[in-house]
């Protein structure tokens, strides 16, 4: 099993950036492929980012593609999502995901509790 604990919403104006940071624990972090959902009010929850083991292929929504670039770092057992040029229509609450098995499409078997980005226009 491993544990997700994500971190770094805030309130930031249209066009500002934010990095969002999410820390894993418990069995071997590299052996997972990490993911970002995020869900709007009154939304289902959606896809942002993901990113794969090893190498570290990534994949992108098409609505953040080239805004967001999703990293990880083995080293410290962290996924990170930076998100620049952010929009009114990202505000949401961002969950972090770890899977073992499906990273395209991304199938999460753990979740993080989730972290409140809020863009104000």
């Amino acid at each position: 099993q491993v544990q997700l604990a994500d971190s770094g919403g805030g309130l930031v104006q249209a066009g500002g950036s934010l990095l969002l940071s999410c820390a894993a624990s418990g069995r071997a972090f590299s052996s997972y492929a990490m993911g970002w959902f995020r869900q709007a009010p009154g939304k289902e929850r959606e896809f942002v980012a993901a990113i794969s083991w090893g190498p570290g292929r990534t994949a992108y929504a098409d609505s953040v593609k080239g805004r967001f670039t999703i990293s990880r770092d083995n080293a410290k057992n962290t996924v990170y999502l930076q998100m620049n040029s952010l929009k009114a229509e990202d505000t949401a609450t961002y969950y972090c995901a770890a899977a073992v098995a499906n990273w395209k499409p991304f199938v999460g078997d753990y979740w993080g509790q989730g972290t409140q980005v809020t863009v104000s226009s």
